[in-house]
């Protein structure tokens, strides 16, 4: 029996939707929305409608019956923390994504969005690997500061999906490995999966910096910076991320750019670019202390992980800890439906969400 699912995921201005066929990609779709629409909303939960009739009207454009589907999955939203895996979107969930998310996001609108099609199709609406997943050791979350605890806030999709797929390909059971995963984007983050859970991680505030983010910078210059009267929040707040990293440095996120400098013969920009891979590399061996050093695999994944240069530079360093595998891309859509794909075969089990 072959299953068809339907991905959904709302970014800040585009939703993309994509139709898999078991582990087939039928299409893939980037529905744009315009700044000026966007703009009309005071939230992104006004959005909604929007967002739906969009996609719809364009399933109904490609002559798609919805009542083909075997299931529809969003993208997870800023729920409470919650366990990695698929969930059952139900009222609970969508109230609390609509009354009580976390923080304002458009990945918000992907559990309303799949819940409203899959209803009118008559099948069950799943979320897979929110934004909140946690899961994080006791241990992990003492930050240094009773005030400050730490979370998981990382880039759990890509990575748990790239993890699941890498334990596979070796003919064995993510739940029986230990693996690091650095997603390497316009944020980079990693995290540490012991037998099938990420006990801890690396954000894209307290590590290697990337494209647009400062990532972990000295606390005590931090303070006096923001202090100095130079600057206000909102501006060091953009400091941090956005105009942090290779574009405060050499005037671009573009990693193509950077690598275009390079060979150029611009030696600010190779000491730059080599000092993102490195920090990759130290957040990697930082990880591997958490399994005692018992790492089976260590993941390159994300966009920059096509550049050659960066990936050569980190395997470089971590080959030692353990073998490196290369899997570039951001990989969402099939990451969504690969994971309902697994429950749909019985291979995973959703939970149901409460709060």
């Amino acid at each position: 029996m072959s299953y068809k699912i339907l991905a959904i995921n709302p970014g800040s201005t585009s939703t993309k939707i994509a139709l898999y066929e078991d582990e087939e990609e039928v299409f893939i779709e980037t529905l744009d929305h315009p700044v000026q629409v966007i703009e009309k909303f005071e939230n992104v939960q006004e959005q909604y409608e929007m967002r739906k009739d969009l996609v719809m009207a364009f399933l109904e454009e490609k002559g798609y019956d919805i009542g083909k589907l075997s299931a529809v999955v969003g993208r997870g939203g800023m729920l409470p923390p919650v366990n990695s895996g698929a969930y059952v979107v139900n009222e609970a969930m969508l109230d609390t994504l609509k009354h009580r998310p976390a923080m304002e996001h458009a990945s918000n609108l992907g559990a309303p969005i799949a819940y409203a099609i899959a209803k009118a199709a008559g099948i069950k609406a799943y979320i897979y690997d929110s934004v909140r997943t946690d899961e994080l050791h006791h241990i992990a979350r003492i930050s240094g500061m009773p005030d400050i605890e730490r979370t998981s806030t990382c880039h759990v999709l890509n990575t748990r999906a790239m993890a699941i797929k890498a334990a596979k390909k070796r003919g064995k059971r993510y739940q029986d490995m230990n693996i690091v995963v650095a997603h390497l984007g316009g944020g980079i983050s990693l995290n540490v999966h012991e037998k099938g859970r990420i006990v801890d991680i690396i954000s894209d505030d307290e590590g290697p910096f990337s494209p647009e983010r400062a990532g972990r910078v000295p606390c005590r210059e931090l303070i006096e910076l923001c202090y100095s009267g130079k600057y206000d929040k909102s501006i060091m707040q953009k400091k941090l991320r956005g105009n942090g990293g290779l574009r405060a440095y050499l005037g671009t996120l573009d990693a193509r750019e950077v690598e275009k400098m390079i060979e150029d013969g611009d030696e600010k920009a190779r000491l730059i670019y080599e000092a993102m891979a490195y920090q990759v590399a130290k957040g990697i061996g930082e990880l591997a202390t958490v399994v005692e050093g018992n790492v089976d695999i260590i993941i390159l994944t994300g966009g920059i992980a096509y550049s050659k240069l960066v990936t050569s530079w980190i395997k470089r360093r971590v080959k030692y800890i353990a073998p490196v595998e290369i899997m570039p891309g951001e990989n969402e859509m099939e990451s969504l439906a690969y994971g309902i794909l697994r429950v749909l075969r019985g291979e995973e089990e959703a939970r149901e969400y409460t709060e």
